[in-house]
């Protein structure tokens, strides 16, 4: 995990090689709907406003992503700031959130690592919260996305298994 410093955003970076073909990765991982495969804290994503994979679009995720006092769900609103199938990028900004990410931006890269592997960068920055540490906040979310880039493999296995059932 790569650890930026800087004052104005706080910035970290995870990723990893996932033994799958570029296209079945990103099959998965930009579609909102598939979410929860790959991310096992997300229980509901729910579309908000606009249109799937075209930037302007709003969603809200909510689950058990960040712990709460009072033991309720976590939710982030977020908005589609850039997708490009061609590049298998995208980026979401939080828009709203009860868990002190407003502001948030979390982006997505695939890379074609070889004929059935692909890399997965993602990296995020947020804006410094009040009273929290920057190296544990950082620690926290890599710990959390790279949790979910280990999912992947699993989760396309899971998809392609279901769509072709053993006779």
């Amino acid at each position: 995990m790569a650890l930026e410093h800087r004052k104005d955003k706080w910035h970290g970076s995870v990723g990893g090689l996932i033994c799958a073909p570029i296209q079945d990765v990103w099959n998965l991982v930009s579609q909102t709907h598939r979410i929860s495969e790959w991310m096992p804290m997300v229980e509901n994503c729910t579309k908000l406003s606009g249109e799937e994979g075209i930037p302007g679009y709003v969603r809200l995720v909510s689950g058990f992503m960040f712990p709460q006092d009072d033991q309720d769900r976590s939710w982030i609103k977020e908005r589609l700031v850039f997708m490009d199938p061609a590049s298998f990028s995208y980026v979401y900004r939080m828009e709203a959130s009860n868990v002190g990410l407003d502001g948030s931006v979390n982006s997505l890269k695939l890379v074609d690592y070889s004929d059935n592997s692909t890399l997965i960068d993602w990296s995020f920055e947020i804006n410094p919260i009040q009273g929290a540490y920057e190296d544990v906040i950082i620690d926290y979310l890599g710990f959390l996305y790279k949790s979910c880039i280990n999912r992947i493999e699993g989760a396309i296995a899971k998809a392609g298994a279901s769509e072709h059932p053993k006779s």
